[in-house]
């Protein structure tokens, strides 16, 4: 799924806009509706030509309301930058076109509003032009242009299917099995309690699942789950997503805190970053500055340090660390937004590199600024993570060459994210750390898991009467190496996630039962065997009496003994064959085939059949025309 924002001046008609695409009004609030004036975050949805669904957060364009602003446009995967044609480009514009692009939002389109109001086709050029000058030498100048008239609904239909287009070039949301959801709304329903809103990252929720709220650490469990108005029992990345809590009040919760799953992410009070400064900005960014860091849907005041540098000004970048008057959650790659708190301002933004440094750095430590640029290719967890996620299962060897780490700090990375359960250690050898064991990152393994799930229950739906999949056929359908395959069903079964017999491999609870018309058909069978126990039918009379599939089945369960691709006895009787001539052997030294046929009564198939059986299973061991004990 995919989430796109507004952003534009205010009255440029950005609410009008989406209630026109969506038939939703996003102002919810009576003063916004008393004024005409989006004040706090609104939210909509739609359904786009190829079927896609997008949810919509619409944003304040006053400049009073920017913060506000600054939450909404968090999460987004493209913008509609709304430009009216009665006004052109202005203030806001800018500032949230320079907001977006600190953000990392680089997708979307140019949507020129109310042409209704501007029929002149030269003056509409004019405003195009405007705009196309105000976003040259930036990611947004290639953005598409759409003229549309909300009020007429000229040009909607072209903006959807332009829409469409901005979308399918994107990337999907990955889902790495750490959900984290944004607060941006909380409220209370009737009849149902507690709800938060936001738009859902790495990871995905289902109803029952245990939540945490970070930083405040309060634990509920997941009621419920709605996606624009449809209930789901899971809900994927990249959705808006409405979340029914039950265990926790609406007034413990706020704007800004993270919704994840106990243990996954911590919250933290000093972060190392990336900066860059808008150069609009009206003065130089000094050491020890207080500002305001927007980070996700959370923000709070910091205590700026600057790295290497005495100052930075405008349209430079830097390092810095920020110690944070409020805890945040955030992750390495995280964007942020600085903003001078008065007089109001936005400064810049940018990544955050470390999101839990080990204290405070010394300024004009030159080792700092080395780290921190080596750390922007992610924490040596991050890193290790990344490798193993782009290798698939792989021995520590190869992560740790991708990884490019120090093979020290690799290693107590590695026993870090195997202690976390981040990563999977498929050998059980995290006390040996040895460069050919092999690893798989916790999404990997869990989409191996349920592909294997899928496979086996679907070769028990298709094969009933068949003890499970033959282990080669599987290892053919997982389309893994011998090693690998081997490995992970080790593991598998290690875990009862299969259980495994022989050449079978099965779920655990799969169990071979015949029908009333396949056990009448065995039981005369049976009475065959009775009758005739050292000279019984064949295989193909077996198959014939009863099938093929049920003669696989008792042979599977242990009651019929294939000898030879013929032959075939009752487990008793061969037993007690086996039994028989283990005790001439022992007594004897010796049996010949002709000694066999004639102690069982039998017939020279028969008996040089169980005899050629038994020297390849090693219970004897063939001398010329004779037979000893192996």
């Amino acid at each position: 799924m995919r989430v796109i924002g507004t952003a534009g001046h205010v009255d440029h008609g950005k609410s009008s806009l989406i209630e026109a695409l969506t038939g939703i009004h996003p102002d919810r609030l009576k003063e916004e509706q008393a004024r005409a004036m989006t004040i706090d975050l609104g939210f909509g949805w739609l359904k786009l030509p190829d079927g896609r669904e997008v949810g919509i957060v619409d944003v304040p364009g006053h400049r009073d309301f920017i913060e506000n602003t600054v939450s909404g446009i968090a999460g987004i995967d493209a913008a509609l930058i709304v430009v009216a044609a009665d006004e052109g480009v202005m203030p806001q514009t800018r500032e949230h076109l320079a907001i977006l692009d600190l953000l990392g939002v680089h997708a979307g389109i140019l949507v020129i509003t109310k042409i209704d109001l501007i029929p002149d086709a030269d003056w509409l050029s004019a405003v195009e032009a405007d705009i196309r000058a105000a976003v040259q030498g930036t990611v947004f100048e290639g953005f598409p242009a759409v003229h549309v008239s909300a009020r007429t609904g000229k040009g909607l239909d072209t903006l959807l299917t332009t829409l469409s287009e901005v979308l399918r070039r994107g990337n999907e949301h990955p889902d790495i099995g750490r959900p984290r959801l944004g607060i941006d709304r909380v409220f209370t329903m009737s009849g149902f309690g507690t709800v938060v809103t936001g738009t859902l990252r790495e990871g995905h929720l289902e109803v029952g699942d245990e939540v945490q709220f970070l930083p405040s650490g309060l634990m509920g469990r997941v009621r419920g789950l709605q996606t624009h108005h449809r209930k789901l029992s899971r809900v994927p990345p990249g959705s808006r997503t409405a979340v029914n809590i039950a265990g926790i009040a609406a007034e413990q919760i706020r704007r800004g805190e993270v919704l994840t799953h106990p243990g996954q992410y911590q919250s933290t009070r000093r972060v190392d970053a990336s900066v860059r400064l808008l150069d609009s900005g009206s003065s130089a960014l000094h050491h020890h500055a207080e500002v305001k860091v927007f980070l996700g849907t959370g923000e709070t005041m910091a205590t700026l340090r600057l790295l290497g540098t005495e100052e930075l000004i405008p349209g430079q970048e830097g390092w810095i660390q920020l110690d944070l008057r409020e805890p945040l959650v955030c992750v390495r790659g995280d964007a942020y937004i600085l903003r001078r708190p008065s007089p109001s301002e936005t400064l810049g933004g940018g990544r955050i590199i470390d999101s839990h440094p080990a204290g405070r750095h010394r300024r004009f430590d030159p080792g700092v600024v080395t780290s921190l640029t080596a750390l922007a290719r992610g924490s040596p967890e991050d890193v290790i993570f990344e490798a193993a996620m782009a290798l698939n299962m792989a021995s520590i060897g190869e992560i740790i060459t991708r990884s490019g780490l120090p093979a020290e700090t690799a290693h107590a990375a590695l026993r870090g994210l195997m202690k976390s359960d981040q990563l999977i250690d498929l050998e059980d050898g995290r006390a040996m750390m040895k460069s050919d064991f092999l690893i798989i990152a916790r999404p990997h393994w869990n989409d191996l898991r349920e592909a294997t799930i899928q496979i086996v229950n679907g070769y028990h739906g298709k094969f009933p009467l068949r003890a499970g999949v033959p282990r080669e056929e599987l290892r053919s359908k997982m389309n893994l190496s011998t090693r690998l395959f081997d490995t992970a069903i080790r593991r598998l079964v290690s875990d009862q996630t299969l259980v495994e017999a022989g050449n079978w491999i099965a779920m655990p609870h799969h169990k071979i039962l015949f029908d009333d018309k396949q056990l009448g058909r065995i039981d005369v069978l049976m009475q065959e065997f009775e009758r005739s126990p050292f000279s019984p039918p064949s295989l193909k009379d077996c198959e014939a009496a009863t099938g093929v599939e049920t003669v696989a089945a008792l042979i599977a369960l242990g009651r019929l003994v294939p000898v030879s691709s013929e032959v075939v006895f009752l487990k008793r009787d061969y037993d007690s064959m086996v039994a028989e001539v283990r005790s001439v052997l022992e007594e004897r030294g010796q049996i010949t085939l002709a000694e066999a046929r004639d102690r069982f009564r039998t017939s020279r198939k028969y008996a040089q059949a169980l005899l050629e059986h038994l020297d390849s299973v090693g219970v004897t061991r063939r001398m010329g025309e004779t037979r000893v004990l192996a």
